[in-house]
């Protein structure tokens, strides 16, 4: 396993005073309240309610009822010395038949939270999609329809002309990789469809529904400085044996160009239409549609946990699929079916991803190297462990030193890439708080506050100490 450098420092570090220090979480994980003030099920509301599809038959109903709780989580935020937070819109509540009327209670919400983040000195970052796509659009096709592109715009405006006059950064999609081949190709996600060619109409309208989402935006976005994102889950991939280059170019080809090259370059690799031709001629990409995906971004979002080890099957045994999905049902690499995913070598999270900070540094350089002039946000970085309550003299206390050393360790690793000339503007811890965890339901924490999914209490663990005060001065702790 590639290491940490020995001659790296990993505290006292100082980072730019513009650096941004914030945390994240998204709208299904933490809201609850899914069936207040007009809302309507969400693909995720529709999966976690089918038996199977959720660890335990948990699902986000009440989540961390952060909906009710939104003020005393603001002053959560505060303490924690949060310098922005990212947090994401439920579509459904915008737009609950997902065209058509907007309906204000929703627009409500996202304002106080707005409000109530800028009352605090703290930067709003607002995805607009983070996979809760409204049920009556996937019974129209959802993604692998074209149309879903176009409700996604009318969605942005909406959003845009009621919100884009505080709103700092404006994030089209989170994670598209995830959207298209979980949802689609392997059933992992919602809404649980198992159709390579599917996931791959996904890929392209995910894109253009980034696109015209943009042009929407700032066509409809009052705050003349807003700043315009998206955020990849790019895959960090080391190739095993003679076969492994092959492997690593098909994985890279899906799971990183489908989305970089049409969104930065205005195109898509041509391996990726010669690995998926069995499946699919491309059809469905029409004229001007690459123009329409290739905006500017100011910034590109960049979440990292793990790394990828591959080689070719030569057909012989069991093939492995050791990726992080293992709950998937099939796979979700369509074009990809030699493409073996080989345990990595720990330590591991709760996830049983490996840790790897060398990955999120050569991850950020990489970009700077294929897109210069980029600038880059880390916008997801954590882990999931076990954590324990243990009763201290001054009450209840989650001492949680496994996450605080993968926190401090990749931080570091991004001060690295940092001095090695990456424009990297900032880092988001994932998350603020344990919440759902998609398919692993309430199992894993990934919080730097724990939850208690009895009574709802917040009690914030040792690793939201170390993080409040990076934040407070910008150097990793000694």
């Amino acid at each position: 396993m590639a290491t940490d450098s020995d001659d790296y420092r990993d505290s006292g570090l100082q980072f730019p005073d513009s650096f941004v220090f914030g945390s994240a979480t998204a709208s299904y994980q933490v809201e609850g309240a899914v069936a207040e003030d007009g809302r309507l099920p969400s693909i995720w509301d529709t999966f976690s309610h089918t038996p199977g599809k959720v660890w335990n038959g948990d699902n986000g109903d009440v989540a961390d009822d952060h909906y009710h709780r939104l003020e005393s989580d603001l002053d959560l935020m505060k303490r924690l010395g949060l310098h922005a937070y990212r947090f994401s819109i439920a579509w459904p509540r915008i737009i609950p038949t997902g065209r058509g009327a907007v309906d204000p209670r929703g627009v409500d919400f996202y304002s106080r939270l707005v409000d109530g983040l800028l009352e605090r000195g703290i930067t709003p970052v607002a995805t607009l999609y983070h996979w809760d796509l409204p049920q009556v659009l996937e019974d129209a096709g959802g993604w692998p329809n074209r149309d879903t592109a176009y409700a996604f715009a009318d969605y942005a405006v909406a959003v845009g002309e009621r919100l884009g006059d505080r709103v700092a950064v404006w994030t089209t999609l989170n994670e598209p990789w995830c959207s298209a081949y979980l949802g689609y190709a392997s059933g992992a996600h919602a809404p649980g469809r198992t159709d390579g060619v599917a996931a791959l109409r996904a890929v392209h309208h995910l894109n253009l529904g980034h696109g015209i989402a943009l042009q929407a935006l700032r066509a409809s976005v009052a705050k003349d400085e807003a700043q315009y994102s998206v955020t990849l889950n790019l895959h960090v991939i080391r190739p095993e044996g003679d076969s492994g280059p092959e492997a690593a170019r098909q994985i890279d080809a899906l799971g990183n160009r489908a989305f970089t090259h049409p969104m930065l370059k205005g195109e898509y690799p041509a391996d990726l239409f010669a690995d998926t031709r069995a499946l699919t001629d491309w059809s469905f990409v029409r004229p001007g549609d690459l123009e329409t995906i290739n905006q500017p971004i100011d910034v590109l979002g960049v979440n990292y946990y793990s790394t990828n080890r591959v080689r070719l099957w030569d057909g012989r045994g069991e093939r492995q699929h050791a990726d992080g999905h293992k709950n998937a049902g099939a796979s979700p690499w369509p074009g990809a079916d030699r493409v073996e995913f080989l345990q990595q070598p720990g330590p591991y999270t709760d996830m049983g991803w490996n840790i790897d900070p060398s990955g999120l540094h050569e991850l950020l350089t990489s970009l700077r190297d294929e897109f210069p002039g980029q600038p880059l946000m880390i916008t997801e970085n954590g882990a999931a462990f076990p954590d324990v309550v243990s009763l201290d003299e001054d009450g209840p206390a989650v001492h949680d030193a496994d996450r605080i050393d993968y926190l401090r360790r990749h931080v570091t690793a991004a001060h690295r890439a940092l001095q090695e000339g990456v424009d990297l503007r900032g880092y988001f811890v994932w998350s603020l708080m344990d919440n759902f965890e998609w398919s692993f339901g309430y199992s894993k924490r990934f919080g730097i506050v724990r939850v208690d999914y009895d009574t709802l209490e917040r009690l914030p663990k040792d690793s939201s100490r170390w993080y409040a005060e990076l934040a407070a001065t910008r150097r990793i702790p000694e």
